[in-house]
């Protein structure tokens, strides 16, 4: 609330530059802030006496809107981790590639499955999609499959996400 808005019988009044100006009738705190040129602005509504303060609106709004702008960019972007297989891959190797895995689904991250086809691994590839079907099948707990398995060139693609 600011200016006439404000209805309390008192208010205690801090002023531009922060001082303490004590506890007044809102009339008299209203007065002040107009002959500063300035508003009244109510920042404690819950307090009691209410704590009102004298400062240029335009500013305040604008700096409540810039720290909310630095509250966003402080948001956690999820990352896309990528774990990479071979389809020759052996089974403790995979579970040491699942325990990774895991680590980041449990962090908040998305996780890129690829497994990796080289020279005459070409000629078995759906042979070897097991492996991611496997992969995923052991993560079902802690992650769902966001994109089913999918041929990207010399690869075989899956993403993971956190279960919700």
């Amino acid at each position: 609330m600011i200016n006439e808005q404000i209805r309390d019988r008192e208010v205690r009044l801090v002023g531009e530059n922060g001082e303490q100006l004590g506890i007044m009738p809102a009339k008299d705190a209203l007065k002040l802030a107009k002959d500063a040129e300035l508003d009244l602005v109510k920042i404690a509504p819950t307090a009691k006496p209410p704590v009102c303060k004298i400062i240029d609106y335009g500013k305040y709004r604008y700096e409540l809107a810039r720290k909310e702008k630095e509250a966003k960019k402080k948001q956690k972007v999820i990352e896309v981790k990528e774990v990479r297989l071979s389809p020759n891959i052996d089974d403790n190797d995979l579970n040491t590639k699942i325990n990774a895995a895991r680590k980041f689904i449990e962090k908040g991250n998305k996780v890129k499955v690829t497994l990796r086809f080289r020279g005459r691994e070409m000629a078995h590839m759906f042979k070897s999609k097991y492996i991611l079907d496997d992969f995923a099948e052991k993560l079902a707990d802690i992650a769902t499959v966001d994109k089913p398995a999918k041929v990207e060139g010399r690869s075989i693609v899956l993403f993971l996400t956190a279960k919700r």
